[in-house]
């Protein structure tokens, strides 16, 4: 005769266990290869931008190389914080990842008091996607062709030409600070909320110049709005073949350029970080992206995790100099 009760026992610790794998299936399943789910690209500038662009450029490749879609989320504000702090509060498993603009990761932090996010500790570097040097600019109706004559007319009349920026901090600030640091030059600051804004009142004769990524400008070059001085990358520009570089002017240090980079969380696992950096060098090294980059008056220039870890925190050094100099602060 069997007795029930002994056979309760055995059978109830059986549904315990079936119980336990039924529930630790769909978790499995979850954690299975990666992607297996839409991946978030937090974007931390508003659409058009360069900063923007270049999240599209990437994002779609490297979708179809994944499996998975890229969806890009614009986060701007807070000059790059809204998206930073966005990114460095969620989950590092390679499913949120920051695309972010120099400026806001190494200008940012070193302009803004109590920020509540660090740009080394809080990231894991992924891949640098393009590299846009500045150009210098003056609105076509003053004398300059090039950037002695500049130079020479602010000596003589200290702190008569002023300069638009897209705002206290960006880089089109710390680079023409940079400026005024070597030459010895007065150039005055004037902030605008936004590059749209400062080219407005440059085109309008409201300011003298600026200095930033071509984008922007091109169109008013070509038309003669604008009289391109010098270019503050390596190379001329191919889109600007007779313009010369800053060290061809004389000012070899005023090598500038806007970076556009990836970052995950801190912590996201190797493995991780280096699939989305081989699929990212895979994407740069196509024909279609390096042309498109080059439309853009940028580079594609690929840095890997290590490489783009270390250049964050040299740019964090060399900018940290010119903001003390120039007494640049956000309060």
């Amino acid at each position: 005769m069997i007795h029930t009760k002994k056979l309760k026992q055995p059978l109830a610790a059986m549904a315990c266990v079936l119980g336990l794998a039924v529930y630790a299936g769909p978790a499995s399943a979850q954690e299975g290869a990666y992607p297996n789910r839409p991946i978030k690209l937090i974007v931390s500038a508003a659409p058009g931008g360069t900063t923007d662009i270049t999240a599209r450029m990437i994002a779609d490749p490297l979708g179809k190389a994944l499996g998975q879609s890229v969806v890009v989320e614009n986060r701007p504000g807070g000059a790059g914080s809204i998206a930073a702090q966005m990114v460095t509060r969620s989950k590092p498993d390679g499913y949120t990842l920051l695309l972010q603009y120099s400026g806001y990761q190494v200008i940012t932090p070193l302009i803004t008091p109590n920020l509540n996010w660090d740009p080394v500790k809080d990231f894991t570097p992924i891949a640098n996607v393009l590299s846009a040097p500045q150009v210098l600019v003056v609105r076509s109706s003053l004398p300059f062709k090039t950037l002695k004559q500049l130079v020479d007319a602010d000596k003589k009349d200290p702190g008569k030409l002023n300069y638009a920026s897209s705002g206290v901090g960006s880089l089109q600030q710390v680079s023409t600070e940079l400026l005024n640091q070597m030459a010895g030059t007065r150039l005055m600051h004037i902030p605008y909320n936004g590059t749209g804004p400062a080219m407005n009142d440059l085109l309008g004769g409201s300011v003298d110049m600026t200095m930033t990524t071509p984008p922007p400008l091109l169109p008013h070059i070509a038309a003669g709005k604008l009289t391109p001085l010098v270019v503050t990358g390596k190379n001329r520009l191919p889109t600007l073949p007779d313009v010369p570089t800053a060290a061809e002017a004389g000012y070899p240090d005023l090598l500038v350029s806007s970076w556009f980079a990836i970052y995950g969380p801190a912590g996201v696992p190797t493995d991780i970080v280096n699939k989305l950096a081989s699929e990212v060098e895979k994407i740069m090294k196509t024909p279609a992206f390096r042309e498109k980059a080059q439309t853009l008056g940028a580079e594609a220039q690929f840095m890997g995790p290590a490489e783009l870890g270390d250049y964050t925190k040299q740019e964090l050094a060399r900018w940290e100099k010119v903001v003390k100099a120039a007494k640049i602060s956000m309060q």
